[in-house]
């Protein structure tokens, strides 16, 4: 108590200067309309120009917290106008060829694109597997294809009820059917290991003719993956070690070290066509026996 009179004695004349201040401004506003609009005005726009910094704020964490979804959409987007510009290059190429990619097209909008979450990934191994949150209860079964927004990851290995584990291309197993863009030459894409974007293409004809630069996708051949979905661009051309075809080697477009959104194409009709194949290997097989 003693502090306190003794700083109330030693600053008084402060402390009267103040409540004059105080008294006089509230006189001055209230009972001066100019000066009181001035005042409401000012605070207004103080008063909105704080709201709007927060709203501001909100605004920012609510696009992050639906970047997710965001990156959902985009994914499924990107595979299906993929899609729809193969369709667009057949039509172009030949005019008779509308009704096969009438077909085509028709087979792809009657798929469904099962969206998933990479959960686990590997990039540095000989055989790498990439495991996702979907399962045989979405709808997710063996031998399904697996494309991302960039292009093709690879095929479903095993599935059960809540996740999947896929084979994808950086894996000494895989071997999926591609061709060159805009051309009839085809191969087999394979990964040797090393780098994760590279991959070669083998068993390209001889007698093809094409350049560095184009375009690998997916042939439409296997059982699995629909025609024309990207998987990179050619950047070297050299022989194979038996010197009867080429072994191109493909930058792959998808960046599988930082893949996070695939979707799985559940396709009845190649469900149909690969359980087809795989009961005539079976059949064949029996009668060797």
């Amino acid at each position: 108590m003693y502090n306190l009179l003794a700083f109330l004695v030693k600053y008084y004349h402060w402390l009267i200067f103040l409540a004059l201040e105080i008294i006089s401004g509230v006189l001055l506003f209230k009972y001066n309309s100019y000066q009181g609009s001035v005042w409401i005005s000012a605070w207004i726009s103080s008063s909105n120009a704080v709201a709007g910094t927060v709203y501001g704020w909100q605004s920012e964490v609510d696009q992050y917290f639906t970047l997710k979804q965001a990156n959902e959409e985009l994914t499924s987007r990107n595979i299906i106008l993929e899609q729809r510009i193969w369709q667009m290059r057949q039509q172009l190429d030949s005019l008779s060829a509308v009704e096969d990619t009438s077909s085509v097209l028709a087979r792809y909008d009657a798929s469904t694109l099962i969206q998933a979450k990479v959960i686990s990934n590997s990039v540095n191994k000989k055989d790498n597997l990439i495991t996702i949150n979907r399962g045989r209860l979405d709808g997710v079964h063996s031998d399904m294809a697996v494309v991302c927004g960039r292009g093709v990851v690879g095929v479903v290995y095993l599935a059960s009820d809540h996740y999947a584990v896929v084979l994808p291309v950086l894996n000494s197993h895989s071997h999926i059917s591609c061709c060159i863009r805009n051309r009839d030459y085809f191969g087999y894409l394979i990964w040797d290991g090393g780098d994760a974007s590279i991959a070669y293409l083998e068993d390209v004809p001889r007698h093809a003719v094409f350049d560095v630069g184009e375009w690998v996708e997916t042939s439409g051949f296997s059982a699995i993956f629909p025609p024309g979905v990207s998987v990179g661009r050619i950047v070297e051309i050299d022989n194979s070690p038996d010197g009867l075809s080429y072994r191109v080697k493909v930058h792959l477009s998808t960046d599988f070290g930082c893949l996070r959104d695939v979707c799985v194409i559940n396709d009845p009709s190649i469900v149909e066509l690969v359980r087809l194949e795989s009961e005539a290997v079976n059949s064949l097989s029996i009668k060797k026996k």
